[in-house]
């Protein structure tokens, strides 16, 4: 049968997909920086323009596409929120003397071990890149500490003390 006898009621049905849900606990601040925000606002820019256009005009019957769609519309809907609800904070000014969100943060373990973590918002988190969000147990456990200060940090594998070697702010 040609697709031009077909009625729209006629496809098939998606299930209703559960909302995308924040990562932030109730009551809590939505925090980003700068950069952050504009990661998101550019992510929500290309999705809203250039990925979900296509699929929007896919024939009523292709289902793939319309799942694809369901997903895409389900992304824009929750960066619309996470920004609508976001505070932007800017780089911390002057010299970087406390950790404070948006910081990086050099620490040493008591073996010698360097790591480098920057604190950011739940959705800027990167673990690739050491990206933390600020709720997480090692950015709470630095949160407010200066260069040269040992701070307990209990681990998965057993409690640590972490120095703070260096603080730095993107500009």
């Amino acid at each position: 049968m040609s697709k031009a006898f077909v009625r729209e009621s006629d496809a098939p049905e998606l299930p209703e997909l559960p909302p995308q849900v924040s990562p932030l606990p109730p009551g809590a601040k939505n925090y980003l920086t700068p950069a952050g925000a504009q990661r998101l606002r550019d992510e929500l820019a290309r999705l809203a323009d250039t990925e979900r256009p296509p699929l929007a005009a896919a024939p009523a019957d292709d289902i793939d596409a319309k799942t694809r769609l369901q997903v895409l519309d389900q992304r824009l809907r929750y960066l619309q929120a996470s920004l609508r609800t976001a505070e932007i904070v800017p780089p911390q000014e002057g010299t970087p003397d406390i950790v404070r969100f948006g910081a990086t943060v050099t620490i040493r373990e008591n073996g010698g071990a360097e790591s480098r973590y920057r604190i950011v918002g739940v959705d800027e988190t990167d673990l690739d890149r050491n990206w933390v969000s600020w709720l997480s147990p090692i950015a709470r456990a630095l949160m407010q500490k200066k260069v040269g200060q040992r701070v307990p940090f209990k681990a998965p594998r057993g409690q640590k003390e972490l120095e703070i070697v260096a603080i730095e702010y993107e500009g």
